[in-house]
């Protein structure tokens, strides 16, 4: 199953979901077609277990994030919480790309989706509040759409930049411009 999983995902982002056949996976994990109907019924269904495990680690993600306080330590707390955003987007980019591309035709899938984000969004909406900012929904739905569109951005074009710039410069934006700090980073 974790052959095919990982075939999955590769084709989803190679090809895109609509785009991907199952002959494609198949080939891609080196197994029979009787080895994917073992585990599922069809494409969506692999896509189905794949957003499963992106919305637990995302959710997981979402209680993970302590709190950011306008010092030092609030902007190596929230570099490490996006540094784990941002992997797992990347990791999951093929599912989240057919989320956001509204590719997803099972509700019960897309809704997996929405719960993942708005966990985040609440999370991140709570630290802000903590932090005594703005934490309404429109402040945290304009750093939920500054966060995910720039994932989606890396991922959908596949760029790589120095890790470590990309990472302070997206954490001083974040830091200061939602939590209010200073001198941040």
């Amino acid at each position: 199953m974790r052959k095919l999983l990982d075939a999955g995902m590769r084709v989803f982002a190679e090809r895109g979901y609509h785009a991907a056949r199952v002959d494609d996976i198949v080939r891609a994990a080196r197994t029979s077609h009787g080895t994917f109907y073992l585990y599922f019924a069809n494409k969506e269904e692999l896509l189905r277990a794949l957003a499963i495990q992106c919305a637990q680690e995302m959710g997981a993600l979402a209680g993970h994030l302590g709190e950011v306080t306008d010092d030092a330590a609030g902007a190596a707390e929230l570099r490490r919480f996006l540094e784990t955003f941002f992997s797992t987007y990347a990791r999951f980019g093929p599912v989240l790309r057919a989320w956001m591309e509204g590719n997803v035709e099972d509700r019960e899938t897309s809704q997996l989706g929405v719960v993942a984000f708005t966990d985040i969004a609440t999370a991140l909406g709570l630290r802000m509040r903590d932090a005594g900012e703005r934490g309404d929904p429109a402040t945290v739905a304009a750093l939920m759409a500054l966060l995910e569109r720039y994932a989606y951005f890396l991922v959908s074009r596949q760029l790589e930049f120095d890790a470590d710039t990309m990472f302070d410069t997206v954490t001083l934006i974040v830091h200061r411009g939602f939590f209010g700090a200073e001198l941040a980073a």
